[in-house]
Parts: C-alpha cells; sequence; structure tokens
C-alpha cells in the first residue's frame, strides 16, 4: 500500500520561514516587554517586523501563541544559571557565580527579564503550568543543595527559598528597572559596581561565623 503523503504542516521549514519566525518573536518580544501582554497588538508586532498583520498570523495563531512561545524559550534560558550549580563545588562560589550570572542576564537580557515580570505580575496566567512542573522542582532541589550545605556548616544559616528570592530580586531589579538605575546613578558601568556590592552583600550573609575575619 503506496504512503500518504507528508503533510505541509510536518515539513521542516525553509530558511526564510525560521528566518520570519525569528523576526516575528524578536519584534514581539520588544512589544511585549515594552506594553505587557494586556497592551500589546498584533498591529503594534507586525509594525516593529516590518511585516503585514496576515504574515504575522501565517507564523503564528495569534497573540497569546507569540506570547506563550517567547515564555517558553525564555523559561530555558532563564533556568540554565540555576541548573549548572554544582551540588559538589565550593558553596559560596557556586551561589557566589549564580549571582554573577544572574546579573549578567539582566545586562544582557533585559527584554526577555521585563516580559517575565509582566507575566507574573498578572498572576502567571500562561505560565502557571511551567512554574509548578519545571521551576517548582528546580528551586525543591536547589534548596535542598543548599540546606545540606548550611548542615555541613560550609554556609551560614539561611532560608534557601527566601535565599533564592532575595538573588533574583537584586539582579532582576537592573532590569526591570532600568530607566530608574539610570537615572539615579551616575556610574558608567552600573553593572561593574553592582556586581562589587552584591558579591559583597552575599558573602558576608553566607559565610560562615567561623570563616569571617
Amino acid at each position: 500500500m503506496p504512503q500518504a503523503p507528508v503533510a505541509q504542516a510536518s515539513r521542516k521549514p525553509s530558511r526564510i520561514q525560521l528566518r520570519n519566525r525569528k523576526r516575528i518573536l524578536d519584534a514581539a518580544l520588544e512589544v511585549f516587554s515594552a506594553h505587557g501582554y494586556r497592551g500589546a497588538t498584533l498591529d503594534q508586532i507586525a509594525a516593529e517586523a516590518g511585516l503585514s498583520k496576515p504574515n504575522i498570523l501565517y507564523y503564528f495563531e495569534g497573540k497569546q501563541e507569540i506570547h506563550v512561545t517567547l515564555l517558553n524559550q525564555l523559561m530555558h534560558a532563564w533556568l540554565a544559571p540555576l541548573r549548572a550549580v554544582d551540588p559538589d563545588g565550593n558553596p559560596l562560589e557556586e551561589l557566589m557565580t549564580y549571582v554573577q550570572r544572574k546579573l549578567d542576564m539582566s545586562r544582557d537580557l533585559p527584554r526577555e527579564s521585563r516580559l517575565f515580570a509582566n507575566e507574573i505580575l498578572q498572576g502567571a496566567p500562561r505560565m502557571a503550568p511551567h512554574l509548578e512542573s519545571v521551576l517548582k522542582p528546580l528551586v525543591d532541589e536547589t534548596a535542598a543543595v543548599i540546606d545540606g550545605w548550611i548542615e555541613a556548616g560550609r554556609l551560614a544559616p539561611v532560608d534557601p527559598r527566601h535565599l533564592l528570592f532575595s538573588i533574583w530580586a537584586t539582579t532582576q531589579h537592573y532590569a526591570d528597572f532600568e530607566a530608574q538605575v539610570r537615572v539615579l546613578t551616575s556610574a558608567q558601568d552600573v553593572h561593574d559596581t553592582a556586581a562589587s556590592h552584591l558579591d559583597r552583600m552575599f558573602r558576608r550573609l553566607l559565610t560562615p561565623d567561623r570563616d569571617v575575619i
């Protein structure tokens, strides 16, 4: 019996299709990060991408699919530094490296940070399943590692989850409140001075008392 022809939708996208999808997603990231999900429109995304609205709808069913695609991509990148924390490494250095990586992401991916912040501020209507199924198990695993380091006397006692919340708040502030930071600081490269400040602050918090000089 002859095989049925391969459906058009299952064929590998062409280079032009891949390029246009990337163009649309980059434009959408700009629009969503500036206006939030509710304030963004397909017309704005089309204008930013330099494409027609029907062209946008050829690649995506609508605004929600574009937004969810961006959030899914973001979660993979956002969690990579936390997954890189090595349970067998030096506890203090592993956590300070994590702080630095999160600060670097605020510098290099400010639009992505604001996209995520906007979603959470709205109650995570599109990201809630990922928070529950992906983020929570990873945080639970990392918290257990930090608890183990504390029990071994290798870190000062802290609540692991509140520690992570503090790291996220202090590092992502430089992306989410970039306009305010720019007005309130005269530093040429605010991320250099932020890195020094955060390193000193978290080292003092996490260093066991016996190791404090």
